[in-house]
């Protein structure tokens, strides 16, 4: 069994085609609201994440500032994801970007896989909005720790949402292990996303494993890999 996808998203920000192009299509600009450390060379997108390399991911649409695109190779089970985003000024300084995300997830349990990845999309497609609203220009250094395992994630969330105060998008919560204060901007079933004044914070519900710190530092990163580490296994520990 398996499962053909296509999940599109779109967003209006204040940020021109230059810098969206910039956001998107470069390492740098990737590091700064998708997953750990990417590089962009040779016509190939590779992302490196907790200590392994994601499958790359082949250019085959690159128009700048209009479209990028990049997908990886098709595995034997057919598995593949392929990241499309088209890219609109809409004057003023406002421009229309659009991630279309598609591609074949094979087995008996893609519709777990689904639910995980549609869900992790919806986070990066706001970190990204949330990156060219306040960061634009800037770039960051991403921080990735992993708690212990988790069984029960109905008591995971329960514990991570009473630590920060049961905030929703728009509430502000206190970061201790950061030593910020921070505004919700994203909240999902399986994904939660903090702005403060220097960093992008996020966790993220681990697929078949920990909760994870999947975080973009603007500022100063010394110490918060430990720091974090050592938060979640205050929490899950």
């Amino acid at each position: 069994m398996g499962r053909e996808f296509e999940l599109p998203q779109e967003a209006v920000v204040e940020a021109t085609p230059e810098e969206v192009w910039a956001a998107i299509s470069t390492g740098p600009g990737i590091d700064s609201w998708y997953l750990g450390r990417s590089q962009v060379a040779g016509g190939v997108v590779r992302t490196a994440f907790g200590g392994g390399e994601m499958e790359p991911s082949r250019v085959t649409a690159a128009e700048e500032p209009r479209h990028f695109a990049h997908t990886s190779d098709i595995a034997a089970d057919g598995r593949f994801v392929a990241y499309e985003f088209l890219v609109e000024g809409r004057g003023q300084g406002s421009t229309m970007v659009r991630m279309v995300t598609s591609g074949f997830l094979p087995g008996d349990d893609w519709a777990d896989e689904f639910e995980a990845m549609s869900g992790g999309l919806s986070l990066f497609f706001a970190t990204l909005v949330e990156y060219l609203t306040h960061f634009r220009g800037r770039h960051a250094t991403p921080v990735v720790e992993f708690g212990p395992p988790v069984t029960d994630w109905p008591r995971a969330w329960e514990i991570l949402y009473a630590e920060l105060g049961h905030a929703t998008p728009g509430d502000k919560v206190r970061l201790d292990a950061a030593g910020v204060e921070g505004v919700v901007y994203h909240r999902g079933d399986q994904t939660l996303g903090i702005r403060a004044p220097d960093a992008l914070y996020r966790f993220m519900q681990g697929f078949h494993g920990p909760m994870i710190a999947s975080h973009h530092v603007f500022g100063d990163a010394a110490g918060q890999g430990p720091a974090w580490r050592a938060w979640l296994e205050r929490l899950y520990g």
